[in-house]
Formats: C-alpha cells, structure tokens, sequence
C-alpha cells in the first residue's frame, strides 16, 4: 500500500494543528521476578533512555510462578518531549527502520519489540547487567489532546480529531523513512 505523503504534508501545512507528533515512548521490560535481576534492568533502562525508571508490580498472585500480588516484577521508563524523538530515531536503528504495519492501531499508537538492548545505538554489552530484551510503545496525539487529560471540564477527542493510522504512517514515513512491512 502506497502511503500519500505528499498528499497530508499538503494539508498540513495549511493546518498545522492536524500535524501528528510524538506523545510519549514508553520502554518496558517484564521479568516476573524481584531482587537483583530487576535491579540490572533498571540499570539498562537508565542507560537507554537517560531517566530512572519505576518498578512495576504484580496484579495477582501466581503460585506456580512464584509471583505474589504487590511485588515488583518488572520495569518501566517513560520518555516525552524532543528527547522522545531522539530515542525514538535510536530504538528505529535497532529495528533496520522496518516495523510492521499491523503494529498500529486505530487510535494512531504503535509498538515493537526489541530482541537485544545491545541493538541500540550506544549501547555495549556489560557481563554485570546482561542482556535484555525491551518492549516499546509509542502514543501518538495531535495538538488538541490536552482536553482529555485536564481536570477541569475533561471532555473527550471527538472522532473527526483522532488520529488515524494513515496519519501515523505518513508521519513516520516522512520522519524516519520507516520502511513498512
């Protein structure tokens, strides 16, 4: 499928509140155990996104698995702004500059995974951390979007301001050159 570039940088331009741009790049890692393996990953997330990041907890308690409600069993980073785009650019690297097209969804947002960390640019393998594998989740808005999130007078985005998948496509055709498969 042949994605209009030109066709909504045209529209754009003449609106350019109806340009995409990046709302948040979230990094997770889930490793269903505590202690010092979770604190390693913490270490590697640090590293990648320049952030400290939060522990995430168990929902449940899984007794064959050894997980009990409330502990912590994974790690995650949330990275907004211009140094967004910058790891996005890096984590793209990772990936070739190939992501699938079924990784978006109607809402405009997208994912991928990342086998090994030491794909990203900058960096190195470290036989004290190890290596992991991340998942990365990128929410996509336009200008506007603030009126879900405020506390006064919160309305939702009506359906003719949402972002589309084809929006999101053209976007990162035309700032990444993603190849989409």
């Amino acid at each position: 499928m042949s994605v209009p570039v030109e066709e909504y940088n045209e529209k754009w331009a003449a609106q350019p509140m109806l340009r995409p741009k990046i709302a948040a790049v979230k990094l997770n890692v889930s490793l269903g155990v505590a202690g010092d393996p979770l604190e390693r990953t913490k270490t590697i997330l640090a590293n990648i996104a320049g952030q400290t990041p939060t522990e995430t907890l168990a929902k449940d308690t899984w007794r064959s698995w050894g997980i009990r409600k409330g502990q912590p069993v994974g790690a995650t980073v949330t990275v907004r702004g211009d140094r967004a785009y910058e790891l996005l650019m890096s984590l793209f690297h990772a990936k070739e500059y190939k992501l699938k097209e079924k990784s978006i969804d109607k809402q405009g947002n997208f994912g991928f995974g990342i086998a090994e960390h030491i794909d990203i640019p900058g960096q190195s393998y470290d036989p004290n951390l190890g290596i992991i594998g991340l998942d990365v989740l990128v929410q996509m808005e336009r200008a506007g979007y603030r009126v879900k999130q405020r506390k006064y007078r919160s309305k939702k985005i009506g359906r003719h301001h949402m972002l589309s998948p084809v929006e999101t496509k053209v976007f990162l055709k035309d700032n990444y050159d993603i190849e989409l498969i």
